[in-house]
């Protein structure tokens, strides 16, 4: 399997999310969540992306993306925030950090576990009392399912049917706190198994010197 410099394993899915400074609001508008969609339809192209779920919220975003190309997605991410922040400062006549850090992300197995996953990520702005119904929340993967017509989000796995209720009922307790201990102690997300063998597979690649867990940092808890 190919590897790429930076730790993430090319060829896997990744749940990758990012929060504003300070969790500082980010998106106002409908201008603001276009401009960050459209960075992610270009972003597929240019770095090979399989975008399987999404979410953008007022201050922070949710992904589920893989990428075959060496080091694809720390590209693709840096690219992105890249051209987001000029955005803000341009239309927001902002100057500094405007992103909590470097984007986060975590490897997802690709059986019930990544089901989980794009449930949670669509299911997001109801969690965070946005809306009622996730069909109400227009800047997610959760309405692009509804659509015939080829759009930003790709397809990996059968998902349960009918899908559009199922997302909209809440997490069980177990699977939201698997969840977030996966962000909180930034570990791959699957069965214990699969986790040991992912973890041996980023410890190898991760650079020497860069600490996974940083003192100081503050936690995602989503």
């Amino acid at each position: 399997m190919p590897r790429s410099a930076r730790g993430l394993v090319n060829g896997m899915v990744y749940h990758v999310l990012n929060r504003g400074n300070e969790q500082q609001q980010l998106f106002y508008d409908a201008n603001d969540y276009t401009f960050f969609k459209e960075l992610l339809y270009r972003a597929k192209a240019r770095f090979g992306l399989f975008i399987y779920a999404y979410s953008i919220m007022p201050n922070h975003f949710h992904l589920a993306i893989k990428s075959g190309q060496a080091d694809g997605i720390s590209r693709a991410m840096q690219w992105i925030m890249t051209r987001h922040v000029l955005y803000h400062q341009k239309v927001y006549n902002t100057c500094g950090h405007i992103w909590q850090g470097r984007f986060k992300s975590f490897a997802v197995s690709t059986d019930s576990y990544l089901i989980n996953l794009l449930r949670y990520i669509e299911a997001n702005p109801v969690r965070a009392g946005l809306v009622k119904c996730c069909s109400e929340w227009r800047w997610s993967s959760y309405g692009e399912r509804k659509r015939d017509k080829a759009g930003l989000i790709d397809y990996i796995i059968d998902l349960p049917e009918p899908w559009m209720e199922f997302v909209n009922q809440p997490l069980d307790n177990e699977c939201l706190t698997k969840l977030r201990i996966s962000v909180k102690r930034q570990t791959p997300y699957g069965n214990e198994n699969w986790v040991e063998k992912t973890l041996g597979l980023e410890s190898t690649i991760r650079p020497v010197g860069r600490p996974n867990n940083k003192k100081g940092t503050v936690p995602f808890f989503v």
